[in-house]
């Protein structure tokens, strides 16, 4: 589910015309629907609800600072990996108990800020990790708690680069060494290691991996009580499928269908941390069409947005819909699919700017005739857009336009060539 539709023609998210967001604003433009976020978050909220579990959204999906104080404002805990993300979260005014940080490579100075901030839950992925947050939290004189992130050895059936739940990851520990590490580290008074967290991949689009995963760590968490040990939490992570095609990934209910029963009377505390499925439909990207051309038997329709804009194309193949903000006369909105074809469509690569053949926004559209000045949407493009742009080839980054209703406003603003050499001596 998402809030934008073509009326008489034109591309309107919520209730703004994007033609005229886009005169005002200019392109490339993210643009993220207020009320397609809220909708996919209360989702998850109430597809967890039986088990009173904590929805953490994934920040790393779409970090916006304005974005995050909705989130604040909808009672949500969030899913951090780096310092700079804690500090995001203090500055959105999120209840901090309700922060969980994950990564592999923490530093000290972000441990200790992490600390100092009272993150709820360390999710820890290594024995030395361990023990440097218990040596951290001694010297702070400030306990913390602990979950252990552990690998289940479940193929989610994703892209090899957004695969973490295998053994051959560099994420996490396998279940034999998690028995091994509460053995050694359970009873230190510093780190208290009272969880357990999960995450398998992203996007994942079927639910059985979830199944198998759960059922695993349900398995190992009685084998760790059973040694003793203390286990009140388990963090099933996210990664959770969007629909980058209609229909092409479970919603929240339906993950729930199959994963509450499992967990309904452990009497755990349950942690869930969607990102992509919450984020990935809220945003677009508007571009503008530069120059038209043909080499050999390829036909291009080159953009001002490119990789430095929305990398996932070119870093994972990931596939999104574009498609005219405008359409022509007399046609019907076109249905979110690698399928279809408009009458009299024509194959077009559309790409960027970037001196990089891997610059590409989508390869053999089946587009309308196209024109120069044209305005793009590149679809689903909330998760990992803006994220993970950058400055290459010293193009600065797009401004992020947030849509309420039928009001919208410029929540992070286009950088300038002078933003490109601030921090340069």
């Amino acid at each position: 589910m998402d809030l934008y539709a073509y009326r008489s023609g034109r591309l309107f998210c919520e209730d703004v015309d994007l033609t005229a967001l886009a005169a005002e604003v200019g392109t490339p433009a993210y643009v993220y629907s207020a009320g397609t976020l809220r909708h996919h978050y209360r989702s998850f909220a109430e597809a967890f609800a039986p088990l009173d579990a904590t929805v953490c959204f994934a920040i790393k999906s779409l970090s916006n600072l304005s974005v995050l104080k909705l989130f604040v404002e909808w009672g949500a805990g969030f899913d951090v990996v780096s310092g700079g993300e804690v500090f995001r979260e203090q500055r959105a005014g999120a209840d901090m108990s309700r922060v969980v940080f994950a990564g592999v490579g923490k530093t000290d100075r972000e441990i200790n800020e992490a600390i100092a901030a009272g993150v709820g839950v360390f999710n820890v992925e290594s024995e030395a990790e361990f023990e440097n947050l218990a040596r951290l939290a001694r010297a702070a004189a400030a306990p913390v708690t602990a979950a252990l992130r552990v690998n289940p050895d479940v193929d989610p059936r994703t892209h090899t680069y957004t695969t973490t739940g295998k053994k051959e990851t560099k994420f996490g520990v396998d279940i034999e060494r998690a028995e091994r590490f509460f053995a050694a580290y359970g009873r230190d008074a510093y780190a208290r290691l009272t969880g357990l967290h999960l995450h398998i991949g992203s996007p994942v689009n079927t639910i059985e991996p979830y199944v198998e995963a759960i059922t695993k760590a349900l398995a190992l968490i009685e084998r760790l009580r059973a040694a003793g040990s203390t286990i009140d939490t388990l963090d099933i992570g996210g990664g959770f499928g969007a629909d980058y095609e209609t229909g092409q990934a479970p919603q929240a209910a339906r993950y729930a269908e199959k994963i509450v029963p499992l967990l309904a009377r452990t009497g755990l505390k349950i942690i869930v941390e969607p990102g992509r499925q919450i984020s990935c439909n809220a945003g677009v990207l508007l571009t503008e069409v530069q120059y038209l051309k043909a080499g050999g038997d390829k036909h291009f329709a080159i953009v001002d947005g490119s990789m430095t804009d929305l990398i996932r194309p070119a870093l994972y193949d990931g596939w999104h819909f574009i498609y005219p903000v405008v359409l022509p006369d007399g046609a019907e909105p076109p249905v979110r699919s690698r399928q279809y074809a408009p009458a009299g469509a024509m194959k077009v690569d559309v790409v960027g700017g970037v001196c990089e053949s891997s610059d590409f926004l989508g390869k053999e559209r089946r587009l309308p005739a196209l024109h120069r000045g044209d305005l793009l949407a590149v679809f689903s493009a909330g998760a990992y857009g803006f994220t993970m742009a950058s400055q290459y080839n010293s193009r600065p980054r797009t401004p992020e336009v947030l849509v309420e209703g039928d009001r919208y406003r410029v929540v992070r603003r286009r950088e300038t060539y002078e933003d490109l050499i601030d921090a340069e001596a």
